[in-house]
């Protein structure tokens, strides 16, 4: 009989694991059906289709580019529809919903604050819209049988000149559901030495940034996130591959940037299905995600734009099944890596751990072998 820990896991095991998400755009995960709605209520008449399957169906073939810029572009529409308190709270609770559903048991979702003041909201405003959207649908997953809690992170765009503005919101609010702080927006040309004053703010007041660092641009982005911004976390990271020589005996040799993030268990929010479509990687199979599982990085699986990329945590979980061979064991690897690496409190990031994590999986690997150990016995009788 197979071993539990051999078990690849099937589509609705992989549902109704526990996972956990770190690295996900609120303005990059709206329904399609949302957008037409919000589309209509503000007057915006700049979409590319009105009917939902076809609206959805053009973000994935416009993020199917392999740029990383116009990726970005897509988001236009996203954001021109989320302007309003009303149009934030309905896509914070329907986020909170989705993911809930789709068995995510934490997550801390990230947007720019900035990008939604054109009818009038202030920074604040946008802040306690999202934070109350978050709220309501932890409850209306709690009601449909589901346990979430999502943190916001708040973003600056690094081509913009308001980070130490959104880094003292965030500060504000991290008591009131704000769990950090994040760059984003295209890396060449950008670097996030840029943004320095509101990395040495944060760092004063004890609090939590991630940076988008060595998704497009390399290696000098991620030497500089770390050794010059000291971000927490790497928003991607996937580029650190570039610092790892694999010789054609499977010997690996690690520079010393790759060492040092080994080695300092620095979290690499990688997210698959984004990098194939910004070009940072060509294939699941040549993703790096497969020789930094190896390896032992710190590595944990996200969704970045599930929108854009037509995804979910499940979806990613199921590609990397399909070409790693992943099991269970390797999914809760993964997810205790998130869960460890999450900006709340240690002894909350421990319960979630052992009280949710943990006996999740426990009990997927004990159904598992309950089934197998009925169909040994019914083929035993069939037999005899």
């Amino acid at each position: 009989m197979m071993s539990p820990t051999l078990h690849v896991p099937g589509q609705d095991q992989i549902r109704r694991a526990p996972k956990v998400l770190l690295h996900d755009h609120l303005d990059g995960g709206l329904r399609p059906g949302t957008i037409v709605d919000l589309a209509l209520a503000s007057g915006y008449e700049g979409l590319p289709e009105t009917e939902p399957d076809k609206l959805g169906i053009w973000f994935r073939e416009a993020a199917d580019s392999g740029s990383l810029e116009r990726y970005l572009e897509t988001f236009a529409h996203t954001c021109a529809v989320m302007q309003t308190r009303e149009a934030l709270v309905r896509v914070a609770a329907e986020c909170a919903e989705d993911l809930a559903a789709d068995g995510v048991v934490y997550a801390e979702v990230r947007y720019a604050p900035e990008q939604h003041l054109e009818a009038g909201l202030t920074l604040e405003e946008v802040v306690e819209a999202v934070n109350e959207g978050f709220r309501e649908g932890e409850r209306r997953a709690r009601q449909d049988g589901n346990r979430i809690r999502v943190g916001a992170l708040l973003t600056a765009m690094r081509h913009a000149a308001r980070s130490l503005e959104i880094a003292e919101l965030a500060n504000r609010y991290r008591d009131q559901g704000v769990a950090g702080f994040d760059i984003a927006g295209a890396e060449a040309g950008f670097p996030p030495t840029r943004h320095l004053d509101a990395f040495e703010y944060l760092k004063r007041e004890n609090n939590h940034f991630t940076i988008h660092a060595g998704e497009a641009f390399g290696l000098p982005s991620i030497w500089q996130a770390l050794q010059w911004c000291g971000a927490d976390r790497l928003g991607h990271g996937v580029r650190i591959i570039d610092d790892i020589e694999v010789a054609d005996d499977g010997g690996v040799k690690l520079g010393r940037l790759a060492s040092y993030v080994r080695d300092k268990r620095i979290p690499l929010e990688l997210c698959p299905t984004s990098n194939l479509q910004t070009g940072a990687a060509a294939s699941y199979a040549e993703h790096p995600i497969g020789l930094l599982r190896k390896l032992h990085f710190r590595a944990t699986v996200n969704t970045d734009n599930r929108l854009m990329s037509g995804t979910s945590m499940s979806r990613e979980f199921e590609k990397l099944t399909e070409t790693f061979g992943y099991t269970l064991d390797d999914m809760q690897w993964f997810t205790v890596n998130a869960m460890k690496s999450a900006f709340i409190p240690f002894d909350e990031r421990l319960a979630m751990i052992n009280d949710v994590i943990k006996p999740g999986y426990a009990e997927l690997k004990s159904e598992w072998l309950f089934e197998q150990t009925a169909a040994t016995s019914a083929s035993s009788a069939s037999a005899g």
